[in-house]
């Protein structure tokens, strides 16, 4: 500003301070005002070059998202307006995909703890599932009960508990059932979206 004349110095502030541009505008009632940087800015999303559909992995309600991709990466993920569900909006959870996804803190391998170990080691996705069945079935054929001691059948199990997240579907929630309680006998089967 120093060294400008006044006149310069009027005619700059009319153009770059929001309040005499709104004034100006079509609407003077209007919140919204655009600099010269403002209108240079373009949406993200003029830059991908694939789009695909996705749904929202925070809660059980589904909302459908849009996810914008340029050369194989997520540049901006946003709500789905075809979606009857949410119809294009998204809550801030939903909104927050965009940084869990791409975070570079993100893990995308599988670690495994040993008992008494003092650190984690990447395992392949594979031997993790065999060693979670594994450790079921072991728990569960040492911990099944067939009857009580006064000769009432049970067939039930004491070692093995399940929590469901408040992201499963109504199918996830029923074959969850079949499989820990019909399957395995497991007595304790809660959700989280009930606790």
């Amino acid at each position: 500003m120093k060294g400008r004349s006044p006149a310069r110095r009027l005619q700059q502030f009319l153009e770059d301070w929001s309040l005499p541009r709104q004034l100006r505008g079509a609407d003077p009632m209007s919140s919204a005002a655009q600099s010269r940087e403002s209108r240079l800015l373009r949406p993200r999303i003029e830059e991908a070059d694939a789009i695909g559909t996705g749904v929202c992995p925070y809660c059980a309600v589904g909302c459908g998202q849009l996810i914008y991709a340029k050369n194989g990466k997520v540049i901006q993920i946003e709500g789905d307006p075809r979606s009857p569900i949410n119809q294009g909006t998204l809550c801030p959870k939903g909104a927050a995909t965009f940084g869990w996804i791409t975070s570079e803190r993100r893990l995308n391998h599988t670690l495994y703890r040993a008992p008494y170990s003092n650190h984690w080691e990447v395992v392949s996705l594979e031997w993790a599932m065999d060693r979670i069945a594994e450790r079921v079935k072991e728990t569960r054929d040492d911990t099944f009960v067939e009857r009580l001691p006064d000769g009432t059948t049970v067939n039930h199990t004491l070692g093995i508990a399940t929590l469901g997240g408040a992201t499963l579907d109504n199918e996830e929630n029923y074959l969850i059932k079949k499989l820990y309680g019909g399957g395995l006998g497991a007595v304790y089967i809660e959700n989280q979206a009930r606790v």
